[in-house]
């Protein structure tokens, strides 16, 4: 046991859990904990303008490594600040730890006005939260609390959790006793379930499989990719896991696009659909009977299809539709068993390479008729390398991207989930750069949600975090013009825009700034910032009303 204050006891045990980086912001609540940074050189901290950034930057480093992304605020607008980035992280199931001050322990639930005061405030988090814990009241106590923490955010499945520690907890000095580092423990399937789940597969005669985030987030991308060569089944991933089979394998049909997609028709023919870490959305049995989702695309099922589903999140599994044969674990372990129960099978399936071909040629040809959204999406793929990380934006050239961007590994391709928060793809992106600085990393943005975090190019720039943001300037939040102009008789109120001069505004900071007329010119400046040393902007001007989203 050593004498620590509870700052050094916070840092010292996320130091022992392996965090190397805290994005965040300084604040007089969390005095002791900065100065504990300060003396553990190998602790990076890095220095937000707003807590929101912080939260989108833990989130990339954690989308981009798999790793805990970590975050320091202030009590009450500090948290409040952040709360939309949990919230992403919690959509998207990914692992984020916040640390949150609190007020003096003899202040708590008082109602007095104190500096930052929220009564309750743990509370305000928790529907956004896997865990929480706090206010931590003993020095002693803070160890135990970081390791289980970090346990709680990787076990199962993973999600963000916070920890609350009072201002003079954090000064006071005890005796501690650090702990060993927190172990991720998989949990393995069931054998009986296995066993019955591999019998159904190895009947199969028409087997799909739909790969959602889960097999990102298990690490399981080489085991879905084995088991379904072993199954020859075709592939269709969420938007959430593209990557997890490479888009260049015979197999990958990726995903599916918004309306009606020719690919689909393998899934309305299909015997049994493998279905692996993705919730089960609206699928439609062919009496009517039922209206659930699969995928967020409608998909006819005949009432004989059999669905096994690999989740590690049994509350997900409970909501499984009819003629579901659950598999309660981690997705890595759980295809890798599979896997080898199916070992020596041989399924032929004539004219399947053939048709899988021509879905791919006919889902391209309606594909590049959204213009000029898939040209933007081709010149991005042209200038980028295989391993480059993209973070789609709350835009139509990121809606684009889901179906026609080619992804060919794991964790290139980071969306916000089902938050769908505008203002996350900037600073998510730098998190990503942070963690993976030899890769490139480009955010894909609109001018709208690049605005909600512009202030971090500061960041970037203090920092050297090389990212590289594609701004989609139409002037306008796009989505929302459409919609008024289509619905309301042409009324439109609250979404066009004023914006400044992007390029201008990036050299302001220190940012690189180039403009881009059309996908041609994009292209050759997109490779330009590849190359360059330092973080880049790239403003695409877009005539207002120019981008339609229907195919």
């Amino acid at each position: 046991m050593t004498k620590l204050t509870g700052g050094q006891a916070l840092i010292k045990q996320m130091h022992r859990e392996g965090i190397r980086v805290i994005f965040g912001m300084p604040g007089i609540q969390m005095y002791e904990a900065m100065d504990a940074i300060y003396n553990e050189p190998d602790i990076r901290f890095i220095t937000v303008r707003h807590e929101q950034a912080a939260g989108y930057m833990a989130y990339g480093y954690s989308r981009a490594s798999g790793k805990t992304g970590t975050a320091l605020v202030v009590p009450g607008p500090g948290l409040q600040n952040i709360s939309a980035a949990i919230g992403t992280a919690y959509s998207a199931s990914t692992p984020i730890m916040v640390f949150a001050g609190q007020l003096p322990k003899n202040q708590i639930g008082k109602d007095r006005g104190e500096l930052h005061e929220i009564n309750d405030q743990i509370s305000t988090i928790r529907p956004v939260t896997k865990w929480t814990s706090g206010p931590v009241l003993r020095t002693r106590d803070i160890p135990a609390m970081v390791n289980e923490a970090v346990h709680q955010s990787q076990v199962g499945r993973p999600r963000p959790v916070e920890i609350e520690i009072p201002w003079d907890t954090l000064g006071e000095i005890e005796d501690v006793e650090l702990r060993e580092s927190a172990q991720h423990q998989r949990l393995p399937p069931i054998d009986r379930s296995l066993d019955q789940g591999a019998t159904i597969l190895r009947n199969a005669v028409r087997p799909v499989i739909w790969a959602g985030g889960g097999v990102i987030t298990s690490e399981a991308s080489t085991e879905l990719t084995n088991l379904a060569e072993i199954l020859n089944a075709p592939v269709f991933t969420t938007k959430q896991s593209k990557g997890a089979i490479s888009d260049r394998h015979p197999l990958a049909v990726g995903v599916p696009m918004y309306r009606s997609d020719v690919s689909i028709s393998l899934v309305d023919e299909a015997d049994v659909i493998l279905a692996v870490g993705t919730r089960l959305q609206r699928v439609e049995l062919s009496s009517g009977s039922e209206s659930e989702s699969l995928g967020g695309q409608m998909a006819k099922l005949h009432r004989d299809t059999k669905i096994v589903r690999i989740d590690v999140d049994e509350a997900e599994i409970q909501h499984s539709p009819e003629n579901t044969h659950p598999i309660l674990g981690d997705a890595k372990l759980a295809l890798h068993a599979l896997a080898q129960q199916l070992t020596g099978l041989k399924r032929e399936r004539p004219g399947l390479k053939n048709r899988l071909e021509s879905i791919a040629k006919a889902r391209r040809e309606k594909a590049v008729k959204l213009q000029p959204q898939v040209d933007f999406v081709d010149a991005i793929r042209a200038a980028l390398p295989d391993d480059a990380i993209t973070v789609q934006g709350i835009t139509q050239v990121g809606y684009a991207s889901e179906h026609s961007l080619p992804v060919y590994e794991p964790r290139k391709f980071i969306t916000s989930g089902y938050f769908q928060s505008l203002g996350y793809t900037y600073p998510t992106a730098l998190g990503a750069k942070v963690a993976m600085p030899d890769s490139p990393v480009v955010a894909i943005s609109g001018d709208g949600g690049f605005l909600y975090n512009s202030q971090e190019m500061a960041t970037a720039v203090k920092y050297g975090i090389n990212a590289i943001a594609l701004v989609f300037n139409d002037n306008a939040y796009g989505n929302v013009l459409r919609d008024q102009l289509d619905k309301y008789d042409g009324r439109t109120i609250g979404s066009k825009l004023h914006n400044p001069n992007f390029v201008k505004l990036a050299e302001a900071y220190g940012v690189r700034g180039m403009r881009a007329e059309n996908a041609e010119s994009l292209e050759s400046s997109l490779r330009s910032a590849v190359s360059f040393n330092g973080p880049t902007l790239i403003e695409i001007p877009i005539e207002t009303g120019a981008m339609k989203p229907h195919l």
